[in-house]
C-alpha cells in the first residue's frame, strides 16, 4: 500500500495509534466470544444444525451491507464519527445475543451484529489507512496483530465461562459492560480530520482508481480460500470439537485459542521471514502447514490432538492472507489501495461460503469429512503460488494500458 515519507509523527498521532489498536483488540475479543459460543447459541435458541448454516452465512452478507453503508456514512461525516458510534453499539448487541430465548431474536440480533461489524471493520480500516499515510510507513499489521491479541482474550473467557458454566446472559452482558465504556473512552482519542488531513480522501481516490481485474484473479482466488479455511475455524472449530470429538465445552475453546494464539505468533516473525527466505518458499510452506493442520484436525482421535489440528493451521494461514495484499501492491505499485480494496472483497466472500459449506457438508456426513473441504481448498493455493512473485517489467499490467 502506498504511504507518503512524511516527518516524524506527532504525539497526537501516535495517540491516535494505540487508540485505533486498541479498538482493533477490543473488536478481536467481541468477535471471539461469539463465534467461539456458537454451540452455546445453538443450545438456548434451539437453533438446529440445519438453520445453523443459514444463520451464520447471513452474518457476512450483513457485514458486506454495513461495510458499504459506512462508506456513505463517512463521506457525510468523519471515519472516526461512524466508528465511535458502531463499536459500543456492536458490544451492547453481544449482549443482546445472548438474553434471548426465541429464533426470531437471534435472527434480529446476529442481523445487528453483521450490519455493525462490516461498518466497524470499514471504519477501523480507513482510519488505519489514513494513519499508515501520515506515518510514511507500514503500520497496518500491527492493527491486525492487536485483533489477533484480543481474539485470544475473547477465546479464553469464553472457555473460562464454560468451565465455570457461567451462561450466556452473564458471560456476555459482563463482556458488555467492560467493552462497551472501552469502547466509548478509546474512541475520544481517535484521529480525525484536525490529525489526518486529506490523507482519508487521498486513499479513497486511490482505491478508486480504475485498474484490470484479470492479473488479480489468482490472488482473489487465494484470498477467498484462506477466507474459507478461516471462516471454518471461526465457525464450526469448538463445534466440531464438541459434537465430533465429544469434548468437554470448556476445552472446546481451546481450538479457536489455540488458533488465535497462532496466527499473532505468526505475524510476529511473518515478515522477517519473507525478508530471510523470500515470499514463495513462505507461501508454499505457509500452505503446506495449514494443510497438515486441517489434516490432524481431521484424523484428530480426540481433545488435545483437535486443538493442535487448528493451532498448525493457524501457524500456516497467518503467512498467506498479508502476502496477498503485498502481492497486489507489487502488481499494481502506483494503484496499490485499489488493488487491496479489490482483494479485501473476496475475505467476505471466503466468509460468505466457508460458513454453509462446513456446515452443510457436515449435516450430510459428518465434521471429519466437511472440513475435507476447506483443507483441499486451502492446497489449491500451491499452485497459485507464483502469482506471489514480482511480475517481470514487461509483464507488469500497471504499464499497460488495460481496461478495468
Amino acid at each position: 500500500m502506498q504511504v507518503a515519507a512524511l516527518a516524524e509523527p506527532t504525539p497526537r498521532l501516535r495517540q491516535a495509534r494505540v487508540a485505533l489498536a486498541v479498538s482493533f483488540f477490543l473488536q478481536g475479543t467481541t468477535f471471539a466470544l461469539l463465534v467461539t459460543c456458537i454451540t452455546d447459541l445453538q443450545k438456548r435458541y434451539g437453533l438446529s444444525d440445519g438453520l445453523l448454516p443459514v444463520f451464520l452465512a447471513a452474518v457476512p452478507i450483513l457485514a458486506g451491507v454495513g461495510s458499504i453503508a459506512s462508506e456513505t456514512l463517512v463521506k457525510r461525516t468523519t471515519a472516526r464519527g461512524v466508528l465511535r458510534v458502531v463499536q459500543p453499539a456492536l458490544c451492547l448487541t453481544l449482549a443482546l445475543t445472548g438474553l434471548g430465548s426465541q429464533l426470531w431474536q437471534l435472527a434480529i440480533a446476529l442481523g445487528l451484529f453483521g450490519l455493525l461489524v462490516g461498518a466497524l471493520d470499514a471504519s477501523m480500516n480507513m482510519l488505519g489507512v489514513g494513519l499508515q499515510h501520515c506515518y510514511g510507513r507500514s503500520i497496518m499489521i500491527g492493527f491486525h496483530a492487536a485483533f489477533s491479541l484480543g481474539g485470544i482474550l475473547g477465546a479464553a473467557l469464553a472457555a473460562l465461562a464454560a468451565h465455570w458454566d457461567t451462561g450466556l446472559p452473564l458471560l456476555f452482558g459482563g463482556a458488555a459492560t467492560v467493552l462497551v465504556p472501552a469502547a466509548l473512552l478509546v474512541g475520544r482519542h481517535f484521529a480525525g480530520p484536525a490529525e489526518l488531513g486529506d490523507a482519508v480522501r487521498e486513499a479513497a481516490e486511490l482505491a478508486a482508481r480504475r485498474i484490470p481485474w484479470k492479473p488479480l484473479l489468482p490472488l482473489c482466488a487465494v484470498m477467498a480460500f484462506a477466507y474459507i479455511a478461516d471462516a471454518s475455524v471461526s465457525n464450526y472449530s469448538v463445534k466440531y470439537l464438541t459434537d465430533g470429538l465429544h469434548s468437554p465445552a470448556d476445552l472446546a475453546k481451546f481450538s479457536y485459542l489455540g488458533y488465535m494464539v497462532a496466527m499473532l505468533l505468526g505475524r510476529a516473525v511473518g515478515d522477517r521471514a519473507v525478508q530471510r527466505f523470500t515470499v514463495l518458499p513462505v507461501v508454499r510452506t505457509g500452505t503446506a502447514v495449514a494443510g497438515a493442520g486441517f489434516l490432524i484436525a481431521v484424523l484428530a482421535p480426540g481433545t488435545w490432538t483437535g486443538v493442535l489440528g487448528f493451532t498448525v493451521l493457524g501457524f500456516g494461514i497467518c503467512a498467506i492472507i498479508p502476502q496477498v495484499f503485498a502481492a497486489g501492491g507489487r502488481l499494481f505499485p502506483h494503484a496499490s489501495d485499489a488493488a487491496v480494496a479489490r482483494l479485501n472483497l473476496f475475505n467476505y466472500v471466503g466468509f460468505l461460503i466457508g460458513s454453509p459449506l462446513v456446515g452443510s457438508l457436515a449435516e450430510l456426513s459428518d465434521y471429519r469429512w466437511a472440513f475435507c473441504a476447506p483443507m483441499l481448498l486451502v492446497l489449491a493455493v500451491l499452485p497459485l503460488a507464483p502469482h506471489f512473485l514480482p511480475a517481470p517489467a514487461a509483464d507488469r499490467p500497471d504499464l499497460a494500458k488495460a481496461p478495468a
